[in-house]
């Protein structure tokens, strides 16, 4: 006995099983992708000016990883506009396990704090490891009058306008953490833009500017040579390397921390496959005894978290710098 089968049903077949041997034919792309993966450099992208804190990361990493992978990793800067133009030329990348970004804390501010950030955190990236953080430090050139947090305020507070200050780049979190500063205190510091921590550290250094607020791996060699004067950190914890410098809440500004993440992300498309090389293999190069000792001396304490616990980090830090920029009112 024969049953008949209806049209409908026959149609709804088909469907299922022409949407299955995509699914299939995708897996078995993407094995093999991964399979001759990789067979010529990588590229991580760092959306910064060579010299800071982003910059010293991938390089420490790079080297490791190349031997790993047994093909040159290449450090590439494409700074500006706060980090926006590098995160966005990452995002375009081929999803090919060929490009990476290796960014700050910035990425995941700059959707809250400009109008058009030119990328979406959630839908263009996917994340892969969360390396490690580090507070801000706020410092001064050498020979500057100010020589604690306190001169700073008094002369800012009878100088309106007149004291002007920088960071790695408007909507990084030093920018933002002073710009919360501002706002607590009712100072009007004015913020001088430049396009990275390398070219922000040159002006402190020669004087251009009154005061510096950068991640303290890009000033943490300057300020153990005598070349900046440190005058207060943001950590939640005092910096072991600089514990004679107090902390912003410990100066009478509760709640203003800041804490950089330093992180690797891959362009979402990336084959898995190839995704869980990377993340393995750079979690493996973290643990690795010399590897951390360069990344504390450059001013980041590791944390090494993986794909699934960072990508819980992002989801409520997105939500954090969200709330925190919409209360101080700053839009770029």
């Amino acid at each position: 006995m024969f049953t008949r089968i209806k049209y409908s049903d026959m149609f709804k077949l088909k469907v299922v099983v022409g949407v299955a041997a995509i699914i299939i034919f995708e897996l078995i792309s993407s094995k093999a992708i991964a399979s001759e993966w990789p067979n010529k450099p990588i590229t991580l992208i760092v959306p910064f000016a060579a010299g800071g804190g982003s910059d010293t990361v991938a390089r420490i990493l790079a080297s490791p990883l190349s031997e790993v992978l047994k093909v040159p990793v290449i450090v590439q800067n494409r700074a500006g506009a706060g980090g926006n133009i590098g995160i966005a030329v990452a995002a375009r990348s081929a999803p090919d396990g060929y490009s990476f970004l290796l960014a700050s804390s910035a990425f995941l501010i700059n959707p809250s704090l400009y109008n058009n950030a030119s990328y979406d955190p959630v839908k263009d990236f996917s994340p892969l490891v969360n390396i490690g953080v580090a507070p801000d430090v706020i410092t001064v050139p050498v020979d500057s009058k100010f020589m604690n947090f306190a001169d700073v305020v008094e002369y800012a507070k009878a100088n309106p306008g007149k004291l002007n200050w920088t960071s790695p780049g408007a909507g990084t979190a030093p920018f933002l953490v002073t710009e919360n500063v501002n706002m607590r205190l009712g100072l009007n510091m004015v913020h001088v833009p430049f396009p990275g921590a390398g070219p922000a550290t040159l002006a402190a250094l020669g004087g251009q500017v009154d005061l510096y607020t950068a991640n303290i791996g890009s000033v943490l060699a300057q300020i153990k040579a005598g070349k900046l004067r440190a005058l207060a950190q943001t950590g939640v914890i005092r910096w072991p390397e600089l514990p004679n410098i107090p902390r912003l809440e410990e100066l009478g500004l509760p709640g203003v921390l800041s804490e950089n993440n330093q992180s690797l992300y891959s362009p979402s498309g990336v084959p898995q496959e190839i995704t869980k090389i990377i993340a393995n293999e750079v979690q493996t190069i973290l643990r690795r005894p010399d590897i951390r000792e360069k990344l504390i001396k450059s001013g980041l304490a590791v944390v090494n978290e993986g794909p699934k616990e960072f990508q819980a980090r992002v989801t409520r830090e997105l939500k954090t710098y969200k709330e925190i920029i919409e209360k101080i009112g700053i839009k770029m």
